[in-house]
């Protein structure tokens, strides 16, 4: 598995004063550095060795997100009282039930 393949994102970590270089299928890694670019070269590199040694372990390596297909499909369960607020809202908007709750999450 190729750990370049990974979800990678640095932000700034004002508790830290450091930037913390984070990976979306690794969120118990992380990598402070005062470096933004070294911070993504850090977690970059913590990830290879990670992958490595769940490797040389058998243990499953999670795929990497830009492998997944995804079918734009997304079951969601919630409250009576919910899915009436919802479909309400949507009535009032004009729009399907579908169409408002994309508009929500895409916020």
């Amino acid at each position: 598995m190729n750990s370049k393949h990974y979800t990678y994102r640095v932000l700034w970590s004002e508790e830290d004063q450091e930037f913390v270089g984070l990976c979306a299928e690794f969120p118990s890694l992380s990598w402070l550095d005062e470096d933004q670019a070294q911070a993504l070269a850090g977690i970059v590199q913590l990830v290879d060795d990670t992958v490595q040694d769940m490797q040389a372990a058998g243990e499953v390596v999670p795929e990497p997100l830009s492998h997944k297909k995804f079918s734009g499909k997304i079951s969601l369960r919630t409250t009576p009282a919910t899915h009436r607020a919802l479909a309400l809202a949507a009535a009032e908007h004009n729009v399907s039930l579908n169409r408002h709750i994309n508009a929500l999450i895409a916020g």
